[in-house]
């Protein structure tokens, strides 16, 4: 009669001569990760398999940790069973979110790139997508109204949920981190106070961005992984999203941007183009050595 397995709790692989082998720690870890991203599919219908999984596994690890759980198998079961707790992986996975005016070097791109790109459109388009949070969507439409375009420029911001599409909706700045954020704006080249911008709430601890810059924003649901292109734009902005997906998403949303974008519109990679990429003939760096194109085909 065969002997059963020993029951320590530790998984066996059991080979056809009848012998069994542990997996290592790291082998259940990876197969708790892939059945979390299967389960996050199936049940939910977002699809983080084709993401990096050294991006995704540090992701989910921090979350187990600050949940106080001590398996991946574990916080599969209360993503399964506590919606909160299924809202903060869909964050911990989703692109981090940014400060306002964080990166000098993406805002002088963007300065350069709106007049070159968006002038001669009569109702341009800009596509900010897997948005990085509402503060992002506030810097375009900050650097819009000084460039005198936001009267006529439709910004387009999606995120992958519900949940983060109503948060962005409904996001104020708060007062406290005002300082911070007009060093950021200084460093990036911006004259005159960031408050400027904003209406501040009657207690004065929060703001929200002028009705006139909030208007040309429209939030909606929308996944990279899974929908189709939903319209024509004259810039797409898809850097801070990029550096998270594996080679064959990748690809995919590449061809996405591609079938998005209109002519000689522009592109913000997260980095340049491979040469042999079929997509690569049809763009130009703005700049040398930069990863924002101008399509010219």
């Amino acid at each position: 009669m065969p002997t059963a397995p020993p029951t320590t709790g530790v998984p066996v692989l059991v080979t056809s001569g009848g012998t069994g082998r542990r997996h290592s720690p790291s082998s259940v870890e990876e197969l708790e990760l892939e059945l979390l991203l299967e389960a996050l599919f199936q049940c939910h219908g977002y699809d983080f398999r084709g993401y990096e999984r050294a991006v995704v596994s540090r992701k989910v690890q921090a979350l187990r940790s600050r949940l106080g759980l001590h398996t991946i198998s574990a916080l599969q079961s209360r993503i399964l069973h506590d919606q909160p707790s299924y809202n903060e992986l869909l964050r911990a996975l989703y692109v981090e979110p940014a400060l306002m005016f964080d990166n000098a070097l993406e805002i002088s791109m963007l300065r350069l790139s709106l007049g070159v790109c968006l002038h001669g459109a009569a109702l341009p388009r800009v596509w900010l997508a897997d948005c990085a949070g509402a503060q992002q969507a506030w810097t375009l439409a900050i650097l819009l109204d000084q460039e005198q375009l936001a009267s006529r420029t439709e910004v387009y911001a999606t995120v992958a949920s519900d949940t983060m599409l109503d948060e962005a909706r409904h996001a104020s700045l708060p007062m406290a981190n005002l300082g911070e954020l007009q060093a950021n704006y200084v460093r990036s080249g911006g004259v005159g106070k960031l408050i400027d911008y904003f209406d501040v709430h009657e207690d004065g601890t929060h703001a929200v961005l002028k009705p006139h810059l909030a208007s040309r924003i429209t939030w909606a649901q929308y996944n990279l992984v899974t929908d189709a292109s939903f319209n024509e734009f004259q810039m797409i902005l898809g850097h801070r999203a990029l550096p998270d997906f594996g080679p064959q998403l990748r690809r995919r949303v590449l061809q996405l941007f591609d079938d998005s974008l209109a002519p000689f519109g522009m592109l913000a990679l997260d980095r340049p183009l491979d040469d042999h990429d079929a997509l690569s003939r049809h763009y130009k760096p703005l700049l040398a050595h930069q990863s924002w194109y101008k399509r010219v085909a």
